[in-house]
């Protein structure tokens, strides 16, 4: 079994969205024989990306959301039969501890995957976070770790 997580920018550009799944897609082709299980927090973007990519390669999907209030909380009306569509596709959900959405949920959900996971996708620029729990923080994190990290940033891809 090979357990991967997500980390990525949220605010992924709309003619980015098909280049960032293409790749994400290609980037699962080596874990599609074996027990697939990706981990994500379903934010928009990356996150969301990821998550149906691995259930469209026939992996589980484990869900880490940061706060009881999430879904409500920072999930947009546009995105909730997407989110909710995910969801219910989830082998498991779990909730951080929190009631409330806010960095200090966010941290701790993005640990609670780091703790989790045999390497990690970044959809990710290369631009540092500047110590506010972005991706480039996620990736120095696991880096820090051990945990392999594929940094996947396709040519053309941009963010909003």
């Amino acid at each position: 079994m090979t357990r991967i997580g997500i980390t990525g920018h949220s605010n992924l550009s709309a003619d980015s969205v098909a280049l960032v799944r293409k790749a994400l897609d290609a980037a699962l082709v080596p874990y599609t024989g074996g027990e697939l299980v990706g981990v994500s927090c379903l934010a928009r973007g990356a996150d969301q990306l990821f998550a149906q990519a691995v259930l469209d390669a026939g992996g589980r999907l484990e869900v880490v959301l940061p706060s009881a209030d999430y879904r409500e909380a920072k999930v947009k009306p546009e995105d909730l039969d997407g989110f909710d569509e995910l969801l219910v596709h989830s082998s498991l959900v779990r909730y951080m501890p929190h009631r409330k959405a806010g960095s200090s949920a966010y941290v701790d959900a993005n640990e609670a995957v780091l703790n989790g996971i045999d390497r990690l996708f970044a959809v990710w620029d290369g631009q540092p976070s500047g110590g506010r729990g972005g991706t480039g923080d996620a990736v120095e994190a696991a880096r820090g770790r051990g945990v392999p990290v594929d940094v996947i940033w396709p040519e053309g891809a941009r963010r909003d």
